[in-house]
């Protein structure tokens, strides 16, 4: 997909590292779908692998957001770091990234528990024993759909304030 051009370059996060701060820190993306013109969005929370630079959710195993993925899986999303509003200058701060790829469901155990483990780690202080508790079961991941969405175009934007 094309790098879309910034109107406003001053606000454009170039540096990498800030944007890889940002998807570290935060917990929720909102995902954009669409299917036969028919838009669908969609704030979920979020497990971030920096090594694969890839980004996991899970749902129910069945229900609208997987009839939109498999109808058309592209998808555009972002994360938003909320750094509050400003009184009396009627505006904002933030940080926040938007991304587009194409995200597909897992299907084989072993890519579904990587998932899930990337959510308990990213989610949760103390992930360990969530972790091996959440995965010791095997049968615990029939239940679930994981999926994986691996960033290909990626561009940040702020505005800071204070």
């Amino acid at each position: 997909m094309a790098r879309y051009h910034m109107r406003k370059s001053e606000l454009e996060i170039t540096d990498p590292n800030v944007i890889e701060e940002i998807l570290k820190q935060e917990k929720y993306a909102t995902l954009a779908l669409a299917r036969g013109g028919e838009p669908y969005v969609d704030t979920l929370n979020y497990g971030y692998d920096p090594e694969a630079r890839a980004l996991y959710f899970h749902a129910a195993d069945e229900g609208l957001k997987l009839a939109f993925i498999r109808d058309n899986p592209a998808v555009c999303g972002t994360v938003i770091e909320d750094r509050g509003y400003i009184k009396g200058r009627c505006d904002y701060a933030f940080r926040l990234v938007v991304f587009w790829e194409r995200i597909r469901r897992l299907e084989s155990g072993d890519d579904k528990a990587h998932g899930l483990g990337c959510l308990v780690d990213h989610l949760e202080e103390a992930s360990g024993q969530k972790r091996e508790r959440l995965l010791a079961d095997p049968g615990r991941l029939r239940g679930v759909a994981v999926l994986r969405l691996i960033i290909d175009v990626i561009t940040g934007k702020a505005r800071d304030l204070r």
